[in-house]
Protein backbone atom coordinates (compact mmCIF):
# COMPACT_ATOMS: atom_id res chain seq x y z
CA UNK A 1 0.00 0.00 0.00
CA UNK A 2 1.43 3.42 -1.06
CA UNK A 3 2.00 5.69 1.88
CA UNK A 4 -0.24 8.27 0.80
CA UNK A 5 -3.31 5.43 1.17
CA UNK A 6 -2.06 4.81 4.52
CA UNK A 7 -1.94 8.18 5.75
CA UNK A 8 -5.52 8.65 4.65
CA UNK A 9 -6.93 5.52 6.13
CA UNK A 10 -4.35 5.97 9.44
CA UNK A 11 -6.50 9.17 9.99
CA UNK A 12 -10.13 7.18 10.43
CA UNK A 13 -13.20 8.30 9.22
CA UNK A 14 -13.46 11.57 7.30
CA UNK A 15 -15.19 13.78 9.83
CA UNK A 16 -18.69 14.97 10.25
CA UNK A 17 -20.30 18.59 9.11
CA UNK A 18 -18.94 19.91 12.20
CA UNK A 19 -15.15 19.37 12.01
CA UNK A 20 -13.37 22.80 11.55
CA UNK A 21 -12.41 23.83 8.37
CA UNK A 22 -8.66 23.01 8.58
CA UNK A 23 -9.25 18.97 9.59
CA UNK A 24 -11.54 19.08 6.31
CA UNK A 25 -8.62 21.06 4.05
CA UNK A 26 -6.16 18.42 5.67
CA UNK A 27 -8.50 15.56 4.78
CA UNK A 28 -8.86 17.02 1.22
CA UNK A 29 -4.90 17.76 0.43
CA UNK A 30 -4.31 14.19 1.96
CA UNK A 31 -6.84 12.62 -0.48
CA UNK A 32 -5.47 14.92 -3.38
CA UNK A 33 -2.33 13.22 -2.79
CA UNK A 34 -3.17 9.96 -4.00
CA UNK A 35 -2.49 9.16 -7.08
CA UNK A 36 -5.01 7.42 -9.42
CA UNK A 37 -5.83 4.22 -9.75
CA UNK A 38 -5.74 2.61 -6.56
CA UNK A 39 -4.95 -1.19 -6.09
CA UNK A 40 -7.44 -3.76 -5.16
CA UNK A 41 -5.77 -3.45 -1.64
CA UNK A 42 -5.98 0.29 -1.28
CA UNK A 43 -9.44 0.46 -2.45
CA UNK A 44 -10.80 -1.69 0.47
CA UNK A 45 -8.62 0.11 2.97
CA UNK A 46 -10.31 3.21 1.81
CA UNK A 47 -14.18 1.97 1.54
CA UNK A 48 -13.39 1.70 6.16
CA UNK A 49 -12.85 5.79 5.88
CA UNK A 50 -16.28 6.99 4.92
CA UNK A 51 -17.74 9.03 7.68
CA UNK A 52 -21.21 9.86 8.98
CA UNK A 53 -21.82 12.47 5.99
CA UNK A 54 -20.84 13.87 3.07
CA UNK A 55 -18.29 15.56 5.12
CA UNK A 56 -19.09 18.92 2.22
CA UNK A 57 -18.39 16.68 -0.58
CA UNK A 58 -15.56 14.96 0.50
CA UNK A 59 -16.89 11.65 0.37
CA UNK A 60 -17.75 11.94 -2.99
CA UNK A 61 -14.29 12.91 -4.00
CA UNK A 62 -13.76 9.42 -1.92
CA UNK A 63 -16.11 7.25 -3.76
CA UNK A 64 -14.89 8.04 -6.97
CA UNK A 65 -11.24 7.62 -5.86
CA UNK A 66 -12.33 3.77 -4.77
CA UNK A 67 -13.92 3.90 -8.17
CA UNK A 68 -10.72 3.75 -9.79
CA UNK A 69 -9.76 0.55 -8.72
CA UNK A 70 -10.67 -2.88 -9.17
CA UNK A 71 -14.46 -3.21 -8.78
CA UNK A 72 -16.05 -4.65 -6.83
CA UNK A 73 -14.81 -3.67 -4.20
CA UNK A 74 -18.16 -4.70 -1.92
CA UNK A 75 -19.05 -8.24 -3.25
CA UNK A 76 -21.95 -8.64 -0.57
CA UNK A 77 -24.67 -6.29 0.09
CA UNK A 78 -24.23 -4.33 2.92
CA UNK A 79 -26.59 -4.56 6.01
CA UNK A 80 -29.70 -2.40 6.79
CA UNK A 81 -28.28 -0.42 9.00
CA UNK A 82 -24.69 0.11 7.30
CA UNK A 83 -22.63 3.15 6.13
CA UNK A 84 -24.94 5.40 3.82
CA UNK A 85 -21.56 5.27 1.67
CA UNK A 86 -21.24 1.74 1.65
CA UNK A 87 -24.44 1.17 0.27
CA UNK A 88 -24.15 3.51 -2.45
CA UNK A 89 -20.76 2.19 -3.52
CA UNK A 90 -22.48 -1.50 -3.60
CA UNK A 91 -25.80 -0.33 -5.20
CA UNK A 92 -23.21 1.19 -7.75
CA UNK A 93 -20.58 -1.27 -8.33
CA UNK A 94 -21.93 -4.58 -6.77
CA UNK A 95 -25.36 -4.76 -7.92
CA UNK A 96 -24.17 -3.83 -11.56
CA UNK A 97 -21.33 -6.99 -11.56
CA UNK A 98 -24.62 -8.88 -10.01
CA UNK A 99 -26.66 -8.11 -13.00
CA UNK A 100 -24.23 -8.67 -15.43
CA UNK A 101 -23.27 -12.15 -13.68
CA UNK A 102 -27.04 -12.96 -13.76
CA UNK A 103 -27.07 -12.40 -17.43
CA UNK A 104 -24.83 -14.32 -18.57
CA UNK A 105 -25.88 -17.58 -16.67
CA UNK A 106 -27.76 -19.87 -18.95
CA UNK A 107 -31.54 -19.56 -18.78
CA UNK A 108 -33.64 -22.32 -17.83
CA UNK A 109 -36.28 -23.00 -20.26
CA UNK A 110 -39.66 -22.46 -18.87
CA UNK A 111 -41.15 -25.93 -20.54
CA UNK A 112 -43.82 -24.40 -22.75
CA UNK A 113 -43.08 -24.49 -26.24
CA UNK A 114 -45.01 -21.80 -28.36
CA UNK A 115 -45.78 -22.39 -31.93
CA UNK A 116 -46.87 -19.91 -34.18
CA UNK A 117 -48.58 -16.20 -33.34
CA UNK A 118 -52.35 -16.46 -33.77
Amino acid sequence: MRPEVRTFVADGPLPDWDASEEEIDRRVRQLDAIGKPVTGEEARALVACFGPDDCYGVAWTLLHLIETGPNPVLTVAPAPDANEWHRRLYDRTGRAIAAAASARSPRRPSGRIRHGAR
